[in-house]
């Protein structure tokens, strides 16, 4: 089994239901002891002017499979909530699904990248998954995730 940490986002459609959605998913296809964090709202990142906010939370679990599968779990429920399977960078979602630590290593494996490329750097992935993970090394950084919040929360006061 191995330590994975997920962060959701979406900013139309039912979004508790689609986060709730996911949850359920995971815990169907094998990913046990989930844990939630809160809910956390921001403003859109990187998205076309006027795209609605976002309702953000990070999940940790174990997970017995491989990160491709993993993946490949999250894609299929992001279609399950309603996100087209081809959709353009910086629109609005239903459901956004990202794989922030996957064990304890990096992965740079054509389109599958943990942790997301910019996630480090992002209050609404970090604040939501220091919560529940806050002791948990962020891969690559040699800092914990709490160490992360604490420094995103110093860079923007």
């Amino acid at each position: 089994m191995i330590k994975s940490a997920l962060s959701l986002g979406a900013n139309i459609g039912d979004i508790e239901a689609n986060f709730a959605l996911a949850v359920d998913g995971l815990a169907s296809a094998g990913m046990c002891e989930i844990c939630r964090s809160s809910l956390f709202y921001s403003e859109a990142v990187e998205c076309l002017p006027g795209t609605p906010p976002f309702t953000n939370q990070a999940l940790t679990g174990l997970w017995r499979g491989s990160a491709h599968e993993l993946w490949e779990c999250c894609k299929g429920l992001e279609i399950e909530a309603g996100r087209p399977p081809r959709h353009l960078p910086g629109t609005s979602r239903t459901l956004d699904i990202d794989i922030i630590i996957f064990g304890d290593g990096v992965c740079r494996d054509g389109s599958l990248h943990i942790p997301h490329r910019k996630a480090a750097g992002r209050d609404f992935v970090i604040f939501p998954l220091a919560e529940i993970a806050g002791d948990w090394i962020f891969p690559g950084t040699y800092a914990t995730v709490g160490e992360l919040a604490e420094k995103l929360a110093r860079d923007s006061a």
